[in-house]
């Protein structure tokens, strides 16, 4: 079996520090209440620093595959930082996701609590 410089724990560990730095730096840019725009960008440049740490600093392309998917996955972020920076989503949304169907809701209650007071 062929060996890549790296074993699988150095493996595990090399995945894992880049998630606790992503996490980190989501969690205190909600503390300070930063626009999003501003954490996507940030988190995309932890993810290209580890990106290009790995592919130069691992020996034997051990972990290049890592490398890759980092890589990728900062030039995603990027993409959701313009678009979050064009079209800025309300923070009431339940970070991002639809809620049309709850205020159809709440403005039909309204409509009959009104049309019951009447």
């Amino acid at each position: 079996m062929s060996h890549n410089g790296i074993d699988i724990d150095q493996y595990i560990l090399l995945i894992i520090y880049p998630s606790i730095a992503f996490f980190a730096t989501g969690f205190i840019t909600k503390k300070i209440e930063l626009k999003k725009s501003i954490t996507y960008s940030i988190q995309a440049i932890i993810c290209f620093g580890f990106s290009i740490a790995y592919y130069f600093f691992i020996p034997y392309g051990g972990a290049l595959g890592l490398s890759i998917i980092l890589g990728l996955f900062g030039f995603m972020l990027l993409v959701i930082a313009r678009k979050e920076k064009i079209s800025p989503s309300d923070s009431n949304n339940m970070d991002g996701m639809d809620t049309s169907a709850s205020t159809k809701d709440e403005e039909k209650e309204n409509s009959q609590v009104k049309g019951n007071k009447e």
